[in-house]
């Protein structure tokens, strides 16, 4: 099989930047664009690569991952305080496995807006320190702006770092705790990645983290995705393709941490609840922080696009009440494992 092959598949879509970085980071990168273009024809999509040779620069993709998360900052501000009353009793749980307290040093991966860490940041003060590392520095200013609202940014420290390599310029300084909500199953080297917190961590230091269950007991994001896919006739990801629902089955969770060297491993799988005033109020939440739906659909007409995202409101419709408010129970897998 050639690059130029993958030109000749039937529907166009967005792939998955991060699953292919891992690829690039081999330096056998034109036999792992092979394994690419396999793939890629297995999930009915087209990824532009005929311009990767030996000289090929995987920090460009870094970029454009970074561009699509600073892009959805906007929407991200403007809901989080919708997504945090649902979210919080999940930062609450990590930071009570995690057995944090007052003094700790702690590292969050991938913080998005903040969290876990200023749920972590609560307990640590007033001598303790949270360091939350994430991608995009617009997130960041999200995360930081709340920080500061809550008088916590004394003790916590923002890094623009990608969640994968932890490249930390104190990369000799242990932590306590390393917590991650729902960060882990965007990560295509996840045994290499487990195995490097693992080794940040001091002795009996636990990593805790969050991710999400099957796509059916998360209608939150199952139900959005769905109905575009539906729209537009395109296939479900492959279930190694990282996203959100990459770490669901729960035995192959266990044994990720297993074989990264943790021990007493447990898990807990419960419920959180999102609320929404509408349909048409979570579809805005969508159309306003799911970048990658807007992947899915950058290749439609205004006409589909707009077909796609009324399908997201008739679907969650199932969900309203009477007074057609709408509450999505969704089921979130937490994992701690001591090092």
């Amino acid at each position: 099989m050639v690059v130029g092959q993958i030109q000749q598949q039937r529907h166009i879509a967005s792939c998955n930047l991060s699953r292919f970085l891992s690829f690039c980071d081999n330096p056998n990168i034109l036999g792992k664009v092979k394994e690419l273009c396999t793939a890629t024809m297995h999930a009915g999509v087209y990824v532009d690569v005929s311009n990767i040779g030996l000289d090929f620069n995987s920090d460009e993709f870094k970029t454009q991952q970074r561009q699509m998360w600073d892009n959805a900052a906007t929407g991200w501000q403007t809901w989080w305080e919708t997504i945090e009353r649902g979210a919080q009793k999940v930062s609450d749980k990590l930071v009570e496995l995690a057995e944090i307290k007052s003094g700790d040093r702690v590292l969050d991966i991938a913080t998005g807006i903040g969290e876990p860490a200023i749920t972590a940041a609560r307990r640590v003060k007033p001598n303790g320190k949270v360091v939350a590392i994430d991608i995009s520095p617009q997130m960041l200013l999200i995360a930081k702006t709340r920080a500061k609202s809550l008088g916590l940014d004394g003790v916590m420290e923002f890094r623009e770092s990608d969640g994968e390599k932890l490249d930390l310029p104190d990369s000799t300084a242990k932590f306590d705790a390393i917590l991650s909500r729902w960060g882990l199953m965007f990560f295509p080297n996840l045994s290499a990645v487990l195995v490097k917190i693992r080794e940040m961590l001091v002795t009996n230091g636990r990593l805790s983290a969050a991710v999400w269950s099957a796509p059916s007991k998360v209608p939150w994001l199952d139900l959005a995705f769905a109905s575009v896919r539906k729209q537009i006739n395109a296939p479900a990801p492959p279930p190694a393709t990282p996203g959100p629902f990459a770490l669901a089955d729960i035995e192959a969770l266990k044994q990720s941490f297993s074989q990264a060297g943790f021990k007493d491993i447990k898990i807990d799988t419960f419920q959180i609840t999102f609320e929404f005033d509408s349909p048409e109020s979570y579809t805005k939440l969508h159309q306003q922080t799911a970048t990658r739906i807007h992947a899915m659909l950058a290749n439609e007409t205004e006409e589909v696009k707009k077909q796609a995202w009324n399908s997201i409101t008739d679907a969650v419709w199932q969900y309203a009440d009477s007074h057609g408010r709408v509450n999505l129970d969704n089921e979130v897998i937490c994992i701690v494992g001591r090092n």
